[in-house]
């Protein structure tokens, strides 16, 4: 468990925890006159002929804006956007160290959706890309919705992305570990947030037929009228009203509510090798040892690094950018999402590093029941889903970068994350 004080983590935060470093050297008048008058005016020239030639000549292609209004911060809920800035530094903070990418916290302090898009299509020349975080749904998915196809680099709002392609890296593994045809399961979602609509519309384009979606009210149902646009898109025909009638019967559940929600009753009447994504944080809908209490057969993931099948969005939002970057994108597709997701699961089935075993203490880990999506710790995931999502994103056509050698593209993300050979031993 965490030993994490309040004296600690106010400790840790002191002075921020992102800054700015040079990447090119100025100690000179030579170089000082390179880096600014009058050296500079020759790449802005050169940028004024062709846009495109910003990528090269400026860090756009590796910057990414963090962008909150503060409004859905973590389990802390509307703190506004000074109280949300400790956060959208970690987020960036997270680029870094996952994934090289460099990323600025911009917090906003307006909260309409139109005021949100004309800010963020104010800075958009700034950014190769830009991460929309911690913005209260239902306004998150206007907001997406409107810069994605008004702005031509990449916008990702990772509460509701991440954790669906993480989870269904997941399902597609225990579809292929238990057997179960994808159209033929009964998946139940509770939690009809930003995560929880994203994750039942991944499922679908995955194969998955028949979704039951609950809110804080029960069952999202044909029979409600107070469901808003999002919601209403997953109301089906059902005389269930509660979440304990629609768990009968079900292969899946998916917790993105709260603690508690899954009783170990509920547990007892789903369908054979259930599988219960628990993901409510830090205290899950139900602790895996409840549901190991009535089901020996299930397949348990939480969001906690101390159990199995930690579900942890830092598997996704790094490496989807950081291919998304590479390439230059203008978008962040439905199949480069879906690219993220299948690669996951098929690094589960590579044998795990044993860095990763020794920072789990574990030298039994592998895939399986325990194993279905990689571990936050294992770099190979950076190599993994940056080249998938490159790949699909050239494939689809929304890459500026026409030329792309995957294999090779491979060995530079190889070579980010363990060093090159020094090329006089080449």
């Amino acid at each position: 468990m965490s030993n994490i004080t309040r004296e600690k983590a106010l400790q840790y935060h002191k002075g921020g925890k992102i800054g700015i470093d040079l990447t090119k050297p100025c100690t000179t008048q030579y170089e000082l006159s390179l880096a600014y008058t009058p050296g500079v005016a020759i790449p802005c020239e050169e940028i004024a002929k062709d846009d495109n030639l910003v990528f090269e000549y400026t860090n756009r292609a590796n910057l990414v804006g963090v962008v909150s209004d503060g409004t859905a911060v973590l389990g802390l809920g509307d703190i506004g956007p000074l109280a949300s800035k400790p956060v959208m530094e970690g987020k960036s903070v997270l680029f870094k160290k996952f994934a090289n990418v460099d990323a600025f916290d911009i917090e906003l302090d307006v909260h309409s959706v139109e005021e949100i898009v004309a800010a963020c299509k104010a800075i958009a020349p700034t950014f190769g890309g830009i991460n929309l975080e911690d913005i209260k749904a239902p306004k998150c998915f206007e907001i997406e919705r409107i810069l994605k196809e008004e702005l031509d680099i990449p916008v990702f709002h990772d509460d509701q992305h991440g954790t669906a392609i993480i989870t269904t890296a997941g399902l597609i593994n225990v579809l292929e570990l238990t057997g179960k045809k994808v159209d033929e399961i009964k998946i139940v979602v509770n939690g009809a947030g930003a995560a929880g609509i994203s994750c039942a519309k991944m499922y679908q384009a995955l194969g998955v037929k028949n979704i039951v979606m609950c809110d804080s009210k029960g069952v999202i149902s044909t029979h409600r009228d107070d469901l808003n646009k999002y919601k209403a898109e997953f109301a089906v025909e059902t005389d269930a009203k509660t979440l304990e009638e629609a768990i009968e019967g079900a292969d899946m559940f998916l917790g993105l509510s709260v603690a508690g929600a899954l009783s170990k009753e509920m547990v007892a009447k789903m369908a054979p090798e259930p599988v219960i994504f628990a993901l409510a944080n830090p205290v899950p809908e139900i602790l895996p040892e409840e549901v190991m209490e009535v089901r020996k057969d299930a397949i348990i993931a939480t969001g906690r690094s101390d159990y199995p099948n930690q579900t942890n969005n830092v598997l996704g939002f790094p490496f989807i950018f950081r291919g998304a970057l590479d390439v230059r994108a203008r978008k962040i597709t439905e199949g480069m999402k879906m690219a993220a997701a299948e690669a996951l699961a098929a690094l589960a089935k590579e044998p795990v590093p044993y860095y990763v075993k020794a920072a789990y203490h574990n030298e039994d880990i592998a895939y399986g029941k325990e194993h279905i999506i990689p571990l936050p710790f294992n770099k190979e995931a950076l190599i993994w889903v940056a080249s998938a999502v490159a790949k699909k994103a050239v494939e689809e056509g929304v890459a500026r970068v026409k030329a792309f050698d995957y294999d090779a593209y491979r060995e530079e993300l190889r070579c980010l994350i363990y060093g090159c050979p020094d090329e006089a031993e080449a």
